[in-house]
């Protein structure tokens, strides 16, 4: 058992297990402009330890969020998908809550406003909260009011001030990037209204485990949550989680719904209690549990490294599709660079003539691979391959196929 100086994010006791070890790492998102090809490099530790009190799975803060989050390459509005699951959301909250133009919904990490546009569409009075402001700017542009800062009680106090109290207070994918995990469950206990309620989706550590995803393991990412510990989290600050929806999304995530212990109208479903016996079942209360996930993390490398060793042996090409941090993790913790992957293509016009952070393997627009017909794609954003291999289903007029990574190493012809 190794000493570690760090404690929980949560309840602060000291970190001494390891969850999983994926070596040393650049920022996920600190994609490289080809004038920096030359200069130093910055490298963090990606090592999650698992604690031994609440068994939150977590990354030390390596990196300041200031540092990864103040100018950010990730726009939400580049995935169609993921602007169809904003708004499949917005129709089922404003139903489900009965929200109107009175009501005000606020979001955290509010992005480019991928999501608050359907609020805003309907007339609802909406907030974001988003501490890149390069990002921020486009949200406003689009006409949504949007805060730049980081949330936590400050911000919350502030907003109240104003008078702001949210009937509706969501964020997505945030709850996972904050290593202030109290200070920001705090504030949302404050810029809550006294009927309001939470939503908050993050991915799921009890499918990251099963589907074998340590690539959804990046230094942005503070805290892998099951609903066991994400439920005492809430309790701690007196907040009840009484719903709990488990989605496809990003591999598999929770969207838990929260509200004040006081407000009795939200009475706690059956789904939670299914829930909470499933991954008690599944041993989420067992330290033991969270020690296998190491082995299968090193026997994935394996397999994988072993396929591209061979494909490349028989003088096959290989490209990447997407620029997504889940790549970035991936590639650098196999040591996969322009040995194996020729470049990578992304959607994003941001990412497109920049270099992968750590391998540096250019970044092309689409079209590159109509122009160098590649053999084998490899499928980066795996979690939405389907929507990938349908967009470029015209390799196969040259008879290329696809290699999606996770769960383990799989050719789709």
């Amino acid at each position: 058992m190794e000493k570690h100086q760090g404690n929980c994010l949560s309840c602060g006791t000291e970190l001494q297990h390891t969850f999983v070890d994926l070596g040393m790492s650049p920022p996920c998102e600190s994609y490289r402009k080809p004038e920096q090809k030359n200069q130093m490099e910055a490298f963090y530790p990606l090592h999650a330890y698992v604690c031994e009190k609440c068994f939150l799975v977590q990354l030390q803060e390596y990196i300041t969020p200031e540092n990864i989050f103040s100018d950010y390459a990730y726009f939400s509005s580049y995935s169609n998908s993921w602007l169809q699951h904003a708004k499949n959301y917005v129709d089922m909250a404003v139903e489900r809550f009965k929200l109107n133009n009175q009501s005000q919904v606020v979001e955290i990490a509010s992005n480019d406003g991928y999501l608050l546009q359907y609020f805003v569409a309907k007339n609802i009075p909406t907030l974001g909260i988003e501490p890149a402001g390069n990002i921020a700017k486009v949200a406003i542009k689009k006409g949504i009011p949007t805060v730049v800062k980081f949330f936590g009680e400050e911000t919350a106090k502030q907003q109240v001030e104003k008078g702001v109290g949210a009937d509706l207070l969501l964020g997505n994918n945030v709850l996972a990037h904050t290593p202030y995990l109290n200070d920001f469950v705090k504030g949302m206990k404050i810029i809550l209204k006294p009927q309001g309620v939470i939503t908050m989706e993050f991915p799921h550590l009890m499918k990251l485990m099963e589907e074998n995803q340590f690539d959804t393991i990046y230094h942005e990412h503070f805290s892998y949550f099951s609903y066991l510990t994400v439920e005492k989290i809430f309790a701690n600050h007196g907040l009840t989680i009484f719903d709990v929806e488990e989605l496809p999304t990003h591999g598999g995530s929770l969207r838990i719904y929260a509200r004040h212990n006081e407000n009795n109208s939200q009475p706690v479903t059956e789904k939670v209690l299914e829930l909470k016996t499933r991954e008690k079942t599944a041993g989420f209360t067992d330290l033991q549990t969270y020690f296998c996930f190491g082995e299968q993390v090193k026997e994935t490398k394996h397999k994988l490294l072993n396929f591209l060793i061979k494909t490349k042996s028989e003088g096959k090409s290989i490209v990447g599709y997407g620029a997504p941090g889940k790549g970035n993790t991936l590639l650098n913790y196999c040591g996969i660079r322009t040995d194996f992957l020729d470049y990578t293509v992304d959607r994003s016009p941001y990412k497109q003539g920049l270099y992968l952070p750590g391998t540096h393997i250019p970044i092309f627009h689409p079209d590159k691979i109509q122009e160098t017909k590649p053999d084998y794609l490899l499928i980066l954003p795996w979690n939405l391959k389907d929507e990938i291999m349908s967009q470029m289903a015209y390799i196969r007029d040259w008879g290329g196929k696809f290699i999606v990574p996770i769960p383990e190493i799989k050719v789709y012809l």
